[in-house]
């Protein structure tokens, strides 16, 4: 599942880069309405109705809820693995049989950046700093062993997708990625990192914001407030 807005530049190179990796995978694009012509793009694809498939969204509306309804789709439709990702190449498409192998002994994979193997490149300092700073404040503020908490590449198996309730989730951004890490934690399921190396788009613009940021930050103290004060409740 791939999730788009503004990336004609990016979607059918993604999409080819996909299929050479995993040929028996499915590939959904979830498209917000891109202005640039995104969707007419996939509808073009030689592959599209087939392995390749759209799901057009009203209008841009975040990327946790592009997520969610990428999900739901998904789910309707008896898929038992599901894997996510960006659209601009950052992410590995090779990796993706590793990630979809380590679900033969986990409910959740991550493609980390922050374990042996795995590491990001045209990256400057600033922004190394940030990422790992902001994945150290999430594993100390909430409890968890996941060095990646930030990542958005990964798979997942269908049962915990619903034992974490994504669809019933509500943050976008960096926060969504962290609230579902956080609950594979809380519920007891099992996540593991498959290193990769990520590396930053070629093309196109990125979605990345201050406010994107300051969302996950605040989200990650609600949630360990929250937690704190109902097993002082309890």
């Amino acid at each position: 599942m791939i999730p788009t807005y503004d990336e004609a530049e990016n979607v059918g190179r993604v999409i080819d880069a996909v299929h050479e990796a995993a040929p028996e995978c499915d590939v959904l694009i979830v498209d917000d309405n891109s202005p640039d012509g995104t969707a007419d793009l996939v509808a073009a694809h030689s592959l599209f109705g087939t392995r390749v498939h759209l799901l057009n969204r009203p209008g841009k509306g975040g990327l946790g809820a592009a997520y969610r309804a990428g999900f739901a789709w998904a789910l309707e439709r008896g898929y038992d693995q599901i894997a996510q990702m960006d659209a601009d190449l950052s992410h590995p498409p090779e990796r993706l049989p590793a990630l979809f192998a380590a679900l033969d002994s986990a409910d959740v994979a991550v493609g980390s950046r922050y374990v042996r193997g795995g590491g990001v490149q045209n990256w400057a300092w600033h922004r190394r700093a940030i990422s790992r700073g902001g994945n150290v404040y999430v594993r100390r503020v909430l409890g968890i062993s996941v060095h990646d908490t930030t990542a958005g590449y990964k798979a997942f198996r269908a049962t915990a997708l619903r034992a974490i309730e994504v669809l019933e989730s509500a943050s976008n951004g960096y926060s969504f990625q962290i609230e579902n890490t956080w609950r594979a934690d809380r519920r007891g399921l099992v996540t593991t990192e498959v290193p990769i190396t990520f590396t930053d788009r070629l093309a196109g613009s990125s979605k990345m914001s201050g406010s994107i940021a300051r969302e996950a930050l605040s989200r990650v103290l609600a949630w360990r407030i929250a937690e704190v004060r109902a097993r002082r409740a309890r």
